[in-house]
């Protein structure tokens, strides 16, 4: 069996197993109905071929699911302290961001990680660019922005070295003077 075929196979499997867990009960009506719809959604509406290259790296998506957790908790309490907190509203902006990602998939895991943190919300993605540009709750000082930028980039490099394999070899300021 080919790899593209036994993906097809689990993604029917995975449809089946979230229809019937939609339904809340387990039975040969329910599980058979939820093969036949995954059966349909992947023979009628296939999603289209994405190239992946790149690899997993266990240890860094590790350390990229912490990360995320904490800046998702942490951002909620300053969303959270921002509401309640006496005194003026805080300032609001768009800030601009170049990634340095090469790969569509981990481009979007990017946009979806950054929507996730409290406070901020990707309002454009310029994909040929690699630009996003993302309306930010508390740019109120240069402190606030500056650590906008910093977790962004740690997001960033987490999901590189998650994700993606570098084609060309980076080179170091000393390499590239020689």
């Amino acid at each position: 069996m080919s790899r593209e075929s036994l993906g097809r196979v689990g993604v029917v499997l995975w449809l089946a197993l979230v229809y019937t867990l939609l339904w809340g009960t387990l039975t040969l009506g329910n599980l058979v109905a939820g093969l036949l719809i995954g059966i349909v959604i992947v023979v009628v509406l296939p999603l289209p071929a994405m190239p992946v290259t790149g690899r997993f790296n266990p240890i860094a998506f590790a350390e990229l699911v912490a990360v995320s957790t904490y800046y998702a908790l942490h951002s909620s309490l300053q969303v959270a302290w921002l509401g309640i907190r006496p005194g003026p509203q805080p300032v609001s902006g768009v800030l601009r961001v170049r990634l340095d990602i090469q790969s569509e998939l981990v481009l979007a895991l990017c946009v979806d990680l950054l929507n996730l943190i409290p406070g901020t919300m990707v309002l454009e993605i310029d994909r040929d660019r690699r630009v996003v540009y993302v309306h930010v709750l508390d740019v109120g000082s240069e402190a606030a922005v500056a650590q906008f930028y910093r977790t962004t980039r740690r997001l960033e490099r987490l999901l590189v070295s998650s994700f993606e394999r570098r084609l060309e070899p980076e080179t170091s300021a000393e390499e590239a003077k020689s």
